[in-house]
């Protein structure tokens, strides 16, 4: 709750949010976000909630000469909810619509970060862990979450759901649990499994590697079979019924997660009941890894045949031009290599880590689970023997604990991918900050070490104890005087988000635009355009959708070297009425060198071919968006201005051509 009303009271501060009219409050919801609360806004607005669901799955008022399933295709199940809890609660009377849908999302983060707190409790069984987790969480929010950015962003709804299913996970695993604990453990997982996939369009990616993980730890008998099977059943049903839910959702059914679950179901039922720790046995491990991975890829070729679906495709293309594998001159391909978030993490994220001490006892820990987890493997494999039931601190073998391993195998897979798209750091950072926190307060850990070390000289089981409350002690006073003052300097400090001119244009078209007008221009501000005024726009800043993507790169040549002729045929192929020049655009000074949209847009039109760092110009045309500000012919036949300010020039489209000398 302390952390929910703190990043409540941290946005107030940001954008003097209670001090804004409606018109500014809505302005700093940008890009896809702000199609996200857009659609909240029209469920509040629908004369009941089912004629609400209808308009949101039939909708054709919001992309021009399309009509498009809103709730499937931008996974709105969280503004559906949100809209009935505002209207069921009579919330109405209480707190204005903006207030109760960040409130949520402020709420779903003090479950995020109680869950990690919980997490980290039940693996090191103390308390002190989980606050020094929710201390960490906290001091490295930058790289922890993205909701001081983007508050409606589907992962920031979804991720604390998931953090209560590794918890719930977490418990399951234990060796020591009794019934009751197991039978609530699962029920949490089997309920926050679900939710999670609902949330968010790229859950079940998630949930495969977490089942790889949990198939590694089954493969070398690190966890009974029967619980890890179970978890299997979890995902089977949470993708079945999220298919049935989700509008048939054909993703999910050829998602890589259902292959690989099936999969592992048809190798159980193919293992033969041979005796564990013979050699027999171990052959027939190998011959059930790679049937599992054979089964799993074909399996998802077949599904592909045979199930019709739109999946992701560009994704697989960015993948290979990223790797090296391919090359490219597409505009969509090279803007999305150009994204900070899909490059590989930089030196500040690594410094940041580092200056809170976070990565450094990380790789600590990670490092001693890591080979004591590879030290009960071999044990494991040569002896035959199954892990004890019970296991003390004298023992040493913090590698026993099926949980533990779980973690260790989770975060390195979540790490390796953050190694190479910077943009997954949100889903791996949170759970450095609870294996840290774990490794540093518990006992085992030290143990371990110490007995790797042979120690000697003191009681090492003393010792143990003491460094594992010393140890965090020393950390959490540390981070309290160092990081503590920043904390309230935040909230005390007022900023201020000053934007008259996009104000000024949102007042313009809704005072001097025809309702049925449609309108042009880059995808993030037709997503504002769509919040604040209502109108219609001709694309959006979502990128599942081939088409919306298409559309997005040929609006994009508004900023190209194109004749007035090919963007007035683009614009009204789309039925466009207004198109807005962005200054900030046509004008860009790019950090990055190629990665201005107006360069990507004169790669992939064969305007510049660039040689030895020379670039050599083909164009016979200038730039649009540069020409059509001159007003002269031919772009004053084709193109009207009717406004314009510092940042933003209106167009209107003209129906009727008049050529002009």
């Amino acid at each position: 709750m302390m952390y929910a009303l703190y990043l409540s009271a941290y946005h107030e501060r940001k954008f003097w949010f209670s001090n804004r009219q409606e018109l500014e409050r809505e302005i700093t919801f940008q890009g896809d976000s702000a199609i996200y609360y857009s659609y909240y806004k029209d469920m509040l607005k629908a004369p009941s909630f089912e004629r609400g669901v209808y308009e949101l799955t039939h909708n054709n008022k919001t992309v021009s000469l399309k009509t498009i399933n809103a709730v499937q295709q931008m996974s709105l199940y969280p503004e559906l909810i949100a809209s009935v809890l505002y209207q069921a609660t009579g919330s109405n009377e209480i707190i204005e619509p903006v207030y109760f849908y960040i409130g949520i999302v402020f709420g779903l983060q003090g479950i995020y970060v109680t869950a990690l707190f919980v997490t980290s409790w039940l693996m090191s069984g103390t308390w002190l862990a989980g606050m020094l987790t929710v201390a960490w969480f906290i001091i490295n929010r930058v790289d922890t979450t993205r909701i001081e950015y983007s508050i409606p962003l589907r992962e920031n709804w979804a991720l604390p759901y998931f953090a209560c299913q590794v918890a719930a996970l977490t418990g399951y695993l234990k060796s020591n649990l009794n019934s009751y604990g197991e039978r609530f453990c699962y029920l949490l997982m089997s309920a926050s499994t679900y939710t999670f996939m609902m949330m968010w369009e790229y859950s079940h990616y998630l949930l495969f590697l977490q089942a790889i993980s949990l198939f590694l730890l089954d493969s070398f008998s690190l966890e009974q079979s029967e619980k890890v099977h179970e978890v299997y059943k979890i995902y089977i049903f949470s993708l079945f019924l999220g298919y049935l839910l989700q509008f048939e959702n054909s993703a999910l059914l050829v998602s890589p997660l259902l292959s690989f679950v099936i999969a592992l179901m048809l190798a159980k039922c193919l293992q033969l009941n041979v005796k564990k720790g013979t050699f027999v046995a171990k052959i027939m491990k190998v011959i059930n890894f790679y049937l599992v991975c054979t089964l799993t890829v074909t399996l998802n070729i077949i599904m592909k045949m045979f199930v019709p679906h739109k999946e992701n495709g560009h994704m697989l293309k960015f993948l290979e031009v990223k790797f090296g594998l391919n090359m490219t001159k597409n505009f969509t391909m090279n803007w999305l290599l150009c994204q900070e978030s899909l490059q590989a993490p930089s030196q500040e994220f690594f410094l940041r880590l580092t200056q809170s001490s976070l990565l450094p006892f990380y790789i600590l820990v990670l490092i001693t689970c890591f080979l004591s987890m590879i030290q009960v493997i071999f044990r494991r494999i040569n002896s035959g023997k199954s892990l004890k039931e019970t296991i003390t601190l004298e023992d040493g073998q913090i590698g026993e604990r099926p949980e533990i391993i779980y973690h260790v195998i989770h975060t390195i897979l979540l790490g390796s991918l953050a190694m190479i798209i910077e943009g997954l750091k949100y889903l791996w950072t949170p759970y450095v900050c609870m294996l840290a926190a774990f490794g540093v307060c518990s006992p085992e850990l030290w143990m371990t070490l110490f007995k790797w070390l042979r120690l000697r000289t003191v009681h090492p089981v003393l010792l143990a104890l003491i460094l594992s409350m010393a140890v965090p002690t020393i950390i959490g006073l540390s981070l309290w005087k160092e990081f503590f003052p920043r904390l309230m300097t935040e909230l005390m400090e007022l900023q201020e988000f000053y934007d008259p001119d996009t104000v000024e244009l949102m007042t313009w078209i809704k005072r001097q635009a025809p309702v049925a007008a449609v309108f042009a221009g880059s995808p993030q501000l037709m997503g504002v355009i769509r919040l604040c005024t209502g109108w219609m726009v001709t694309s959006l800043p979502l990128y599942n959708d081939d088409d919306l993507l298409k559309r997005n790169e040929n609006i994009y040549q508004i900023y190209s070297k194109r004749s007035a002729e090919d963007i007035y045929k683009i614009l009204t192929s789309y039925k466009a009425n207004y198109l807005i020049v962005e200054d900030a655009i046509c004008n860009e000074v790019g950090t990055v060198r190629g990665c201005r949209v107006k360069d990507l847009l004169d790669i992939a039109n064969g305007h510049v071919v660039c040689e030895e760092g020379d670039k050599i110009t083909y164009s016979k045309h200038g730039r649009f968006c540069h020409e059509v500000k001159i007003n002269y012919s031919p772009y004053v036949n084709y193109f009207t201005r009717v406004y314009w300010n510092r940042s933003y020039f209106v167009y209107k489209i003209n129906t009727v051509i008049s050529f002009q000398s």
